[in-house]
């Protein structure tokens, strides 16, 4: 698996920026640290793997904030969420882009998005609302992997699966992304 990369796309942890559909359920200070805290344990969890290089794609592109590791930081920039993906995943040969708001996922996640990549051009791990957590791509990638995708809906996913016709796709496990408090209520209940 040398060579490949995995980037986690972060917004910057400061208050009132970040999981604002949350922090109407919760308040922004319990939405700030639920954040902190999620994006802290991803990146214990995967960074110190050997098995890939792990890289932040951060938004606002110079936001001074207090990242919970050291490592590489690359700008999104503009565009939809489509474009800032196609941007970070472009330059390499078999990339993963992941969210940093989705509890569980582990090494043996990424392990088997670049896995999966073995048999199939892309990997999706889907999310319960229709969207994705992760998307993984090799080398064979049509042009505009994202393009026309309705971006959170219930049909994100579909739609860019729709752009990979005729090209191999996996499917990881589903997972649920913590958007709102009935998403962090659900995500708490089935930890018990």
């Amino acid at each position: 698996m040398k060579g490949d990369t995995v980037i986690v796309f972060a917004r910057a942890p400061r208050l009132g920026a970040v999981k604002r559909r949350l922090a109407r359920g919760i308040g922004a200070m319990a939405a700030l640290r639920f954040y902190r805290g999620q994006l802290a344990a991803l990146l214990a969890e995967i960074a110190p793997d050997r098995r890939w290089r792990t890289v932040l794609s951060v938004t606002p592109d110079r936001a001074p904030s207090r990242w919970p590791r050291r490592l590489p930081r690359l700008p999104q920039g503009h565009g939809d969420l489509g474009t800032r993906m196609d941007r970070a995943l472009r330059p390499h040969r078999r990339a993963l882009v992941v969210g940093s708001d989705i509890p569980g996922v582990g090494r043996a996640d990424i392990a088997a998005a670049f896995r999966a990549l073995g048999r199939a051009d892309a990997a999706f791990g889907p999310s319960e609302d229709g969207g994705y957590w992760l998307v993984a791509l090799g080398p064979r990638r049509p042009p505009k992997p994202f393009a026309d995708v309705r971006w959170s809906t219930e049909h994100a996913l579909m739609d860019t699966v729709a752009n990979f016709h005729g090209r191999r796709v996996a499917l990881l496990r589903t997972l649920r992304d913590v958007d709102t408090a009935a998403d962090l209520a659900a995500v708490r209940e089935a930890r018990r």
